[in-house]
């Protein structure tokens, strides 16, 4: 491990532009493959840093530094052993700086200044001046330094990050209130952890843009948005089936546009099929292109009706894992790209459809890998630790959640927004149904396109899916809680609130924790080692109680979806298909045709409605 560090240490004062140096800079890779520009510059590399535990480094002058004495490899949190910091103690406050040379070919053109997430209250300053603050526990952000930096000039850039997790008013999600790890809470997480880069883009330039398929016209429909509008330019969209133009649409460039592409002969994206159609646009000015972006779409549909999932208008069996994003390295962030893509290909070699991604906002990379090979994917945030009865932290988690909607609603693998996970310390003030509300109104007006998921494992207010949680390992009395009665309420976690919280309603019922079954390799055995339920004795026993749990969901009918807890073990929660270090515990060929006894495709459906 600390021949990796001081190989990443080598790349100290490297940039990467495009592709340049890639080598040399950890997670060298665009961060955003869904709107990707060529020209841009990764800050991944080694910044100095200094904590400020008594939270005076304003008062010291600190955002006027050139530099501080402590070096940390970023994008990696400083809890981490990539980071080559590796202090797990609580850090209520930190600071970061590095130069930053803004290339002379940039004059003239905007310049953003972009993370991939930092943990939690973001300061940004250039040579001393604020430029601009951002909250939030995963969501991106991008500023623009324009006015603060020259072409063919080098600036001093400071971050200053301030935490408070045990305040219970920001997003947290797995991230330990102890000093120690725990039960199912691991090591936290400060500071940056996703990719810092700078890209130049044209002050006309396209800003953003929310692209929905509609297999039942055959068509995409896209919304652009620019930095500034135009009547006179010009914004050209071309979409290819491989090198192919089978769709190009031109409209002015200005926010009220929309652009709608036919698509004939049309391939439908499916985890059993993902296919991807490649997507241009190119903002023109004068006929000359002044902003060019890359992008793809997948041309699929999700919704929920008569007690089903559907996927392109058929009934999908989801049969998902719970991925909890966690590395012995790089906890919250992945060593490297493939590290990300090798988490799905698990979850697939283990007969897993789709992962819901739990208690973290996943970075776009991961999406990406998602889309590209099939896999669903439930979009969740890092809800865990927020006092749900406190409006301050759910002013706190809306601003975030928006965020993380509108990053992610373009991505086909993602087909469930689930904001929330086991509320159950909920009560009725008043407070936490309003703010469910507020969640589900506010995301649907941002994505009809998607079914939501409002809290993981009941506590419903407003919910298009019927989630519950059991870890049951008798099958009989899983068949018998999942046997539903008219005019009885069915199995759900939260029966003694019923009252105040909302009534099942004939959505889709799903399973969405369930097994948790504890393998514990002698080696890595700790004290507070754990999973669901008593120990197992072999690993044929092990085999038997997984298959007798999903023959029971397999028969209980109104189960129309599952997600088994889970992909790897984290830290001390020892309950993984893998391992930590992700190497098998089982036969997985076995373990597949386990999971795969519930096909994804149902056949001759009836009709569910409660």
């Amino acid at each position: 491990m600390k021949k990796l560090v001081s190989a990443f240490a080598l790349a100290a004062t490297m940039l990467s532009v495009g592709t340049t140096a890639e080598a040399q800079t950890p997670r060298p890779e665009y961060p955003r493959p869904q709107f990707e520009r060529s020209t841009w510059i990764n800050l991944n590399g080694t910044w100095t840093y200094a904590f400020d535990f008594g939270r005076t480094g304003m008062e010291k002058g600190w955002n006027k530094t050139e530099g501080f004495d402590g070096k940390i490899m970023v994008p990696f949190c400083p809890e981490s052993s990539l980071s080559g910091v590796q202090h797990t103690d609580f850090i209520n406050s930190m600071w970061y700086h590095r130069k930053i040379s803004i290339p002379a070919d940039w004059d003239g053109k905007k310049i953003l200044l972009n993370f991939g997430a930092v943990d939690y209250e973001a300061h940004v300053f250039i040579d001393g001046t604020v430029i601009g603050r951002h909250y939030g526990a995963g969501s991106s952000f991008s500023m623009d330094i324009t006015k603060y930096v020259k072409a063919g000039h080098q600036h001093n850039l400071v971050l200053m990050v301030n935490d408070d997790l045990r305040g219970r008013k920001q997003l947290g999600g797995k991230q330990s209130l102890g000093f120690y790890s725990g039960g199912c809470n691991y090591t936290r997480v400060t500071g940056i952890w996703q990719t810092v880069w700078m890209e130049a883009v044209a002050k006309e330039g396209l800003k953003s843009v929310f692209a929905t398929p509609d297999i039942d016209q055959k068509q995409l429909v896209i919304y652009p948005q620019f930095y500034n509008e135009s009547n006179t330019n010009k914004l050209v969209v071309t979409m290819y089936d491989g090198k192919k133009a089978v769709a190009s649409k031109t409209v002015n460039c200005t926010n009220n546009s929309v652009i709608v592409l036919p698509v004939k002969n049309m391939k439908l994206w499916s985890p059993e099929s993902p296919f991807l159609y490649d997507i241009t646009y190119k903002v023109v000015k004068d006929g000359k292109t002044i902003d060019e972006v890359k992008s793809y779409a997948g041309m699929r549909k999700v919704h929920t009706a008569n007690g089903y999932f559907y996927l392109n208008n058929k009934p999908y069996f989801q049969r998902l894992v719970l991925d909890q994003g966690y590395y012995p390295d790089g906890i919250w962030t992945a060593p490297s790209d493939e590290a990300l893509k090798k988490d799905i290909q698990l979850g697939k070699e283990a007969g897993f459809n789709g992962a819901r991604l739990h208690q973290k906002s996943f970075e776009e990379r991961y999406y990406y890998w998602a889309d590209k090979l099939g896999y669903l994917t439930w979009g969740e945030s890092a809800s865990w630790g927020l006092d749900v009865n406190n409006e301050l932290a759910a002013r706190n988690f809306l601003s975030e959640w928006t965020e993380l909607v509108e990053r992610d609603r373009n991505h086909p693998s993602l087909v469930t927004w689930t904001p929330l996970n086991e509320t159950w310390d909920a009560n009725n003030s008043g407070v936490y149904t309003h703010f469910v509300e507020n969640i589900y109104n506010i995301t649907k007006a941002m994505d009809s396109t998607r079914p939501v998921n409002d809290a993981s494992g009941d506590c419903h207010v407003k919910t298009d899916i019927w989630s519950v949680h059991n870890y049951e390992r008798d099958p009989q009395k899983l068949r018998e809680a999942f046997t539903f009665e008219h005019g009885k309420e069915p199995y759900r976690n939260t029966m003694d609130r019923k009252d105040w919280l909302a009534c099942y309603d004939g959505q889709p019922y799903m399973v969405d924790e369930f097994g948790g079954l504890a393998w514990i390799r002698e080696s890595e055995r700790k004290g507070n080692s754990w999973g669901y339920g008593s120990e197992i004795k072999s690993m044929e026993d092990f085999y038997k109680i997984l298959q007798d749990e999903v023959d029971a969901l397999k028969d209980s009918k109104h189960v129309v979806g599952f997600c088994y807890t889970q992909l790897t073990d984290v830290e001390q929660e020892q309950n993984g298909i893998y391992y930590y270090d992700r190497t098998p515990k089982f036969d997985m060929k076995r373990i597949k045709a386990i999971f795969e006894r519930i096909p994804s495709i149902i056949e001759n459906p009836q009709d569910l409605s409660y």
